[in-house]
């Protein structure tokens, strides 16, 4: 088993304990301070280069860029045509930056309720949506279930 106190002299720190995923157990995010790495820790296995990892047909890179392009397309369609309320903010309703400003958000308003990402800065101009200068909503408390149900009601 591997002992979070031996990450922690390894220089792993800040450790953030993820969702539980059923019968498989924690998932554990380790970042080192000062080489930025990313670890997972899944089964008493160290992973590294998580993006990487695949299903034998994509990584996880792939499929989140499959993911943000899928949403960029979609969020501007709806732009467009006016057929739902989209936009783009840096900040969250609250008037705080987005992950220290790094990030932004993009949130869609649909008859089934908010649904929102957020995306790293590089990504700002794919999203060709109205923007604001803080979120206009309060976040709904939506997971992501939340999300795939409220777009499966508006296909």
């Amino acid at each position: 088993m591997i002992n979070i106190d031996d990450l922690r002299h390894a220089d792993y720190l800040d450790f953030i304990l993820e969702r539980d995923y059923g019968n498989d157990g924690h998932h554990l995010y380790c970042y080192n301070n000062v080489t930025t790495e990313k670890v997972m820790i899944y089964n008493d296995c160290i992973i590294k280069d998580i993006e990487k990892m695949s299903d034998g047909y994509h990584t996880f890179e792939e499929l989140y860029d499959f993911r943000k392009v899928y949403n960029a397309l979609l969020f501007n369609e709806w732009a467009k045509n006016g057929k739902y309320e989209v936009y783009k903010s840096k900040k969250h309703f609250d008037g705080e930056k987005c992950f220290d400003g790094n990030w932004f958000i993009v949130v869609a308003i649909l008859p089934s309720g908010q649904i929102s990402n957020h995306y790293e800065m590089k990504d700002w101009d794919l999203f060709q949506i109205p923007e604001y200068d803080k979120s206009k909503y309060e976040f709904d408390g939506h997971t992501s279930q939340d999300v795939l149900e409220r777009l499966k009601e508006v296909i």
